[in-house]
């Protein structure tokens, strides 16, 4: 809850909100209040009962709502996160139906909208300006928004990692919603009641906060957030690459597979079908989305695994005869361990399936800012897998469109970020990938190998 020269509605909004009957820390943010509410927030700070605890953070001086919202979202320790203003204008009976979504895990993300509930009937100009930026919100983003301007914004907690937001004022509603509909988060909107104020009442935001909205959304467009998981959910949108990587990999495949760093699940998707497979990833976050996504399907587990550390006796019983492991081995300072720890977990005779980047000559800002330790040649690779005891079976480049637009963005120049627009044409010129059967190059974005136990 931002907070900033609220004296009087405070008490009732948190009297208000301690009323719902949610195990909930209630945790405000005073922007640097001199009207009294800081005084009041100071007595107030700690109590708890037997469903709230009260949590006071103090600015040493006026930033702005987003930056209150920022202190606030760093303070957070539950599940579920739900924003609320310091005014009476948002109910807190709403909250059920904002986090029932999301604990029915149907939703990422749920916004209260004004226009779908009962509200009062307040200024004309104000509705106006919610209309244009919301329109100007779908049209960026392609969606059907009706409330992007709405205080009430409820989601998990998790979202928030690799979120950078930088906005210090009512820009955070649009940056915030910029990163939402990026990631392509389950976003749904909810009725609420909305008892809206005028200014003379204390409502803070006016017409300039409109063009600050419009210049986030623009601002989250072409902007990138947190690289790797950028370059994931873009993979999503190039869905004939996705298939194409599986064609080219799927006459090697068993049907007990292991697949290594498995992401949000752009090639699992693929593997599924007639086959047992175990899907892994380091990261909680992505644990946790494949979770959802794949959640109705048998055949999967899902688990997480950090390859760097020695699997033992893991899944032995499962009788691994395929591995894969597409854009995972160059992530790892330690490859030549981390091969050694695949080779353990294959029955004997199973075969390796990795996709790696190609030619370190290629290796750019792109392969820093993925975190890349390296491009790979196919003899580096080759021997790295020989001295693990495994028998090369097939090695072939892929993608030679990609390096050339690898080439160059990152090495001519220097972009630490591939431009999503070129990522969507790249999607469209993917069926002339299949002629590099025929041509049979030298040279590719990736390599795969295929190698045996």
């Amino acid at each position: 809850m931002p907070v900033y020269n609220e004296i009087y509605t405070i008490g009732q909004i948190i009297e208000n909100v301690v009323k719902v009957p949610i195990l909930k820390e209630i945790i405000i943010v005073d922007d640097f209040s001199d009207d009294g509410t800081r005084e009041y927030l100071t007595e107030i700070n700690g109590m708890e009962d037997e469903f709230n605890v009260i949590k006071v953070l103090f600015h040493s001086e006026n930033r702005g709502k987003g930056a209150a919202l920022r202190t606030g979202l760093k303070a957070v320790t539950g599940d579920i996160v739900i924003i609320q203003d310091a005014d009476l204008e948002y109910s807190p009976d709403d909250y059920p139906q904002l986090i029932e979504l999301i604990v029915e895990d149907k939703a990422d993300v749920v916004y209260g909208s004004r226009f779908l509930g009962k509200h009062r009937v307040f200024l004309f100009t104000h509705y106006l300006g919610n209309k244009i930026i919301n329109l100007f919100a779908n049209l960026l983003y392609n969606t059907i928004l009706t409330d992007l301007y709405t205080c009430y914004k409820a989601f998990r907690t998790e979202i928030l990692e690799g979120m950078d937001i930088k906005s210090n004022s009512f820009g955070f509603e649009a940056e915030f919603t910029a990163n939402v509909l990026k990631r392509r988060l389950r976003l749904y909107e909810v009725p609420i009641s909305y008892a809206g104020r005028e200014h003379a009442e204390g409502k803070k935001i006016t017409w300039r906060d409109g063009f600050i909205a419009l210049y986030w959304l623009l601002w989250g467009k072409f902007q990138g957030f947190d690289v790797g998981t950028e370059a994931l959910f873009a993979l999503t949108k190039s869905s004939k690459y996705n298939r194409y990587i599986f064609r080219r990999i799927e006459p090697h495949l068993g049907t007990r597979i292991l697949e290594v760093g498995a992401g949000i699940g752009n090639i699992t998707h693929y593997l599924i079908p007639k086959r047992q497979v175990i899907a892994t990833e380091l990261s909680d976050k992505y644990v946790n989305i494949l979770k959802r996504r794949f959640k109705k399907c048998p055949t999967l587990m899902i688990e997480k695994y950090d390859l760097r550390e020695n699997p033992g006796i893991k899944w032995k019983e499962r009788e691994i005869d395929t591995i894969v492991a597409i854009n995972v081995m160059e992530h790892i300072e330690d490859d030549v361990t981390a091969i050694k720890h695949l080779t353990s977990l294959l029955a004997p005779g199973g075969r390796l399936i990795l996709l790696v980047p190609a030619h370190p000559s290629l290796y750019s800002p792109l392969d820093e800012s993925l975190n890349h330790f390296r491009r790979y040649s196919k003899k580096e690779i080759n021997t790295k897998l020989q001295r693990a005891n495994l028998k090369i079976l097939k090695s072939f480049y892929i993608n030679a469109l990609g390096a050339v637009g690898w080439f160059v963005n990152g090495k001519i120049f220097r972009k630490k970020r591939f431009p999503s627009n070129q990522l969507h044409i790249f999607n469209l010129l993917t069926p002339l990938l299949k002629l590099e059967d025929l041509l049979h190059l030298t040279f590719g974005l990736s390599l795969v190998v295929v190698a045996e136990k």
